[in-house]
């Protein structure tokens, strides 16, 4: 029988041809662990980590050649956490630290919509009153309320608002969506809301360059729109821009609710349409030249052009962590053509996992990055087994057919578990939607936007539109009709936070793992277990909102709210986090709150609380705390002798 430690070395040895597909994994770890802490490590303890990552690569030099993956493994975690460390602290700004009202200065970089459909802008420059411009954030989001209209908001324009602001908000619950962490590495110190008009204050300032982009992305955003009016048009520049702000929000809703949403952003399946048509018309055009096809290298010139293609379109898009590792892969495929290299394979996607943490390690924890590469390590897979498949062959022209069914369902599926985790609803007809629409996206509207892109110049850029038109509407059609059959949309509730990390590394475990089969079943362990933990995930009883204006009780017919309206973001993100699709003014009218209006009675438990709000809250605190063992106050309570423990 052979020692142990020695059939370990030489299962490792087994894994030499895939060593970098495992180092974004370790990477990953690093990166999650120092999310993960509850406190801000010090600076000398990321330099320590460093110096500690640096000695063990060079104790890899005087350890067996088989088991230095293991120390490379452990210089990957130690990466990871120092690079999350380091970016938290070059992003740092700061960061508003009161509730403000007043006048706010600043100029336009970003126009979106919330989550309410208000426009939003997103301002730089910004000058507050009174305040120091040291402790003034370098940016603000203000939505715009009430009667606007005074001004036409572009990027560049430096306006002036009276606004209501106040410091990027934590989880609305306990393991619950960080918008503050996001807030923090977007740069943003404050947001908030205007009901007064805003005015422009200066002329439009041409800006830098990812200013002068931005400027040139939603100028082309709204010349598609003036063209093709409607959702059809909307969906459009959000294709061909990444602007969605004119999309309507039940369009919005209905391509969610058909898993039909990833055809508005732009991600791998839009990069790799475009670059695969020009690569193809390009190469196409140069076979057409029998004296160039057999003098110069026409499949390397496609590469270079689609390349630059793509780099054009990732420029003009914004450049979201979707787009940003949609042209990494094709980047990394084009290069192995130049190369005369293998161009997918799992390599490519790690290496493209690897710039894109080393640029952005926040990204880990969004859902972007994780649907993104679910999606893409899965169709890899699934691609490579098929392509040495030894059985009977498909005849030609079903294949496309085939590959369009078996890359919709290998990617709903990968995709299925974070989208449940993240967004606590599955779309039960994705897959359908998805195989009447995803072939119109590749044969119809990717075409058709190249060559909108084309003839634009020479006034004929409406010809590319008129072909865009029916495809995409054909698409939202789609949408429509899925989004109403009954039964389109299963709510999830919200898994713990071991969950996804146990399902990703047992799934990955599963493709990379090379050696004995029964060792690489070991992988369908942590999967069990991450789905039998979701499945016995316990939600809180009571939870409570920043403000103290909000409580939320979980009973026999789902979680009662205290108020009818008020607090709405806390609202969904309980209901949804719960897998409960009722909305705020349902979950109110819900049996578990007594009492009368401004002292509200509830149980939890054992636990007898009063919520008290309003102006007499403050009067009925005394009597609250002498009946309930939990008090919530939606008013500040004087600190010198509180009538309870608060």
């Amino acid at each position: 029988m052979r020692p142990r430690p020695k059939a370990i070395g030489q299962a490792i040895a087994a894994q030499r041809g895939q060593l970098l597909c495992w180092a974004p994994i370790f990477l990953s770890i690093g990166i999650g662990g120092y999310f993960a802490l509850k406190f801000e490590p010090a600076r000398a303890s990321l330099i320590w980590l460093a110096v500690a990552g640096c000695l063990l690569v060079f104790m890899a030099r005087r350890v067996p050649e088989d088991w230095r993956p293991l120390l490379h493994a452990l210089v990957w975690v130690a990466a990871g956490a120092v690079l999350a460390g380091a970016r938290a602290h070059l992003v740092a700004a700061p960061v508003l630290e009161f509730r403000y009202y007043g006048p706010v200065q600043g100029r336009i970089v970003r126009i979106d919509r919330s989550n309410s459909d208000a426009v939003r802008l997103t301002l730089d420059q910004v000058v507050l009153r009174r305040m120091d411009p040291a402790r003034t954030p370098d940016r603000v989001r203000i939505s715009l309320h009430g009667q606007q209209g005074f001004i036409d908001p572009e990027p560049g324009l430096t306006v002036i608002a009276t606004a209501h602001l106040s410091p990027p908000s934590g989880p609305v619950e306990p393991g619950g969506y960080d918008f503050q962490r996001q807030a923090w590495f977007a740069g943003l110190g404050a947001v908030g809301y205007t009901r007064t008009p805003v005015l422009a204050l200066k002329e439009t300032e041409a800006g830098a360059l990812p200013l002068r982009l931005y400027r040139l992305r939603m100028a082309i955003s709204r010349w598609v729109q003036e063209r093709m009016p409607g959702d059809a048009g909307a969906f459009a520049a959000a294709v061909m821009t990444g602007d969605r702000s004119a999309m309507d929000k039940g369009s919005l809703e209905d391509l969610r609710a058909s898993n039909l949403s990833h055809l508005l952003a732009i991600s791998g399946l839009h990069m790799g349409l475009l670059t695969g048509f020009v690569f193809g018309m390009v190469r196409g055009a140069l076979a057409l030249l029998p004296w160039v096809a057999l003098r110069w290298p026409t499949k390397k010139i496609a590469a270079v052009c689609a390349l630059l293609v793509g780099a054009g379109y990732l420029a003009l898009s914004g450049g979201n962590v979707a787009t940003e590792r949609a042209f990494i892969m094709v980047a990394v495929m084009f290069v192995a053509v130049l190369l005369e290299r293998r161009a997918v394979t799992l390599r490519a996607v790690a290496i493209a996992a690897l710039i894109v943490l080393g640029l952005r390690p926040e990204v880990l924890a969004g859902p972007g990055f994780q649907m993104s590469f679910a999606a893409t390590v899965a169709l890899v897979t699934a691609f490579g087994a098929l392509r040495g498949w030894r059985g009977k062959r498909l005849p030609r022209w079903l294949r496309p057919v085939l590959a369009v069914v078996v890359s919709s369902a290998v990617a709903g599926a990968a995709t299925a578990p974070v989208a449940a985790a993240h967004f606590n609803r599955i779309a039960d007809f994705g897959l359908l939607a998805n195989l009447a629409s995803v072939p119109l996206m590749g044969l119809v509207v990717m075409p058709g936007a190249v060559l909108t892109a084309v003839l634009a110049p020479l006034g004929l850029g409406e010809l590319g539109l008129a072909l865009m038109r029916p495809a995409i509407e054909w698409i939202l059609g789609v949408a429509h009709w899925v989004a109403g059959l009954d039964g389109a949309l299963t709510h999830v509730v919200a898994p713990g936070r071991g969950v996804l990390p146990l399902l990703a590394l047992g799934a990955l475990w599963l493709v990379l793992w090379r050696g004995r089969r029964l060792v690489r079943a070991v992988g369908l362990v942590p999967m069990v277990l991450s789905l039998g933990l979701w499945v016995l995930v316990e939600r809180p009883l009571v939870l409570i909102s920043d403000t103290g204006g909000l409580v939320g009780v979980l009973g026999a017919q789902g979680r009662a709210l205290s108020k009818a309206k008020g607090n709405g973001f806390s609202a969904l993100s309980w209901l949804e986090n719960d897998g409960d699709g009722a909305t705020q003014q349902e979950a109110f009218v819900r049996p578990g709150f007594g009492g009368e209006r401004g002292a509200l009675t509830f149980r939890a438990g054992d636990i007898l609380g009063v919520h008290l709000t309003g102006r007499g809250a403050r009067a009925r605190l005394e009597a609250a705390c002498a009946t309930a063992q939990l008090v919530v106050v939606s008013v500040k309570v004087p600190d010198t002798n509180p009538p309870c423990a608060i």
